[in-house]
């Protein structure tokens, strides 16, 4: 396992981060045990979770990822040997999260609320990596094409940095993370971190994969100058790089088909995409979630890749792609299939 540096902390990542956000929706607590076991042994001791978490997000089941690794955690009692990474939602019409309920927002009181809650559940006394799971303003994302101004709507930086800053003294967290974040937001906390002696943040957790190489070029400029290191989710686009949907598929149990939440790769040009870059690992004789997931594996930019997995074969097949070896003819390919339709999915 390759572990690399996150930020300019003293923390070591390993390159691939288990994903666990279909932990109490997809996957069984069982289930979810077997995963993180599988994922330990195989050297990977970073894990991705989030207050939302799990998917969909529902009164129902929110929170009960968080749950599922708390648990787990306790079982097993290798606290010290886990890098555990959680998130507080961003503006949000969702009022569940919070007591009295109101729309969620990146407000002090709403903070400290988010990290006592994600640290019961967690069971745990600190979490290392807490992100906003996106920004407090509005903004076009999501797969959003487009931009409208919302001056009157900013959020308060340097104030955000403030409060974790409080949480980082009480030992609640380690360190600050950003998430689904563009290349002003992510100067704008650098730079009030700088100025007032604020908490740097250290990583960004942003889509990326074949058909969303967005991050590229200006976030990964940012990503490598300031030491903001990308925590990539979706680098198999939710499954469709896997080739599973094409031509109209719907597998029974597959996330697509369960939820219909798959918008963002839905668009024109997408699957004709997907299925080129499909064609593309059948070429080089490896499997098409291999092609993926090795690409962003081999991005300069890049702390660690998300993967997540339903099924322990899944799991298995995904660790197994870090061991492809990454060619120049792969390279050329792959940036030759961009060129011809950059970012079908962003």
């Amino acid at each position: 396992m390759i572990y690399k540096q996150l930020g300019n902390t003293d923390i070591k990542v390993p390159l691939i981060c288990l994903g666990t956000m279909t932990f109490g929706e997809q996957n069984t607590e069982q289930q979810g045990f077997e995963q993180m076991d599988y994922a330990l042994a195989n050297g990977v001791n970073f894990f991705d979770t989030a207050e939302l978490y799990s998917i969909p997000p529902k009164p129902e089941t929110q929170g009960s990822t968080e749950t599922i690794i708390g648990n787990w955690l306790k079982a097993r009692g290798n606290r010290d040997k886990i890098t555990i990474a959680s998130k507080v939602c961003g503006r949000s019409q969702m009022n569940w999260f919070r007591d009295p309920k109101q729309p969620c927002r990146v407000t002090e009181t709403q903070i400290d609320y988010a990290v006592e809650h994600s640290l019961k559940r967690l069971q745990t006394d600190y979490i290392d990596i807490y992100q906003i799971h996106w920004p407090d303003r509005l903004i076009g994302n999501f797969g959003s094409f487009t931009y409208a101004p919302n001056a009157d709507e900013y959020e308060d930086f340097e104030k955000i940095l403030e409060v974790m800053a409080k949480h980082i003294k009480k030992g609640n967290i380690r360190h600050v993370g950003l998430s689904n974040e563009t290349p002003w937001g992510v100067m704008k906390f650098v730079n009030a971190a700088q100025k007032n002696g604020l908490p740097r943040v250290v990583s960004i957790q942003n889509a990326y994969s074949l058909v969303n190489r967005t991050f590229e070029p200006y976030l990964a400029e940012v990503a490598i100058e300031e030491k903001v290191g990308l925590l990539a989710y979706s680098p198999l686009a939710q499954g469709f790089l896997t080739g599973k949907y094409l031509n109209g598929a719907r597998p029974a149990d597959a996330r697509l088909t369960l939820f219909d939440r798959g918008q963002r790769y839905q668009t024109p040009a997408a699957e004709d995409m997907v299925t080129k870059y499909v064609a593309l690992a059948k070429e080089f004789g490896v499997t098409s979630a291999g092609l993926a997931l090795k690409f962003c594996a081999t991005r300069p930019f890049m702390t660690s890749v998300i993967i997540g997995a339903t099924k322990m074969v899944q799991l298995e097949e995904d660790l197994k792609a870090f061991d492809i070896d990454w060619t120049e003819e792969m390279e050329n390919a792959v940036n030759d299939l961009h060129r011809s339709c950059p970012n079908p999915c962003p």
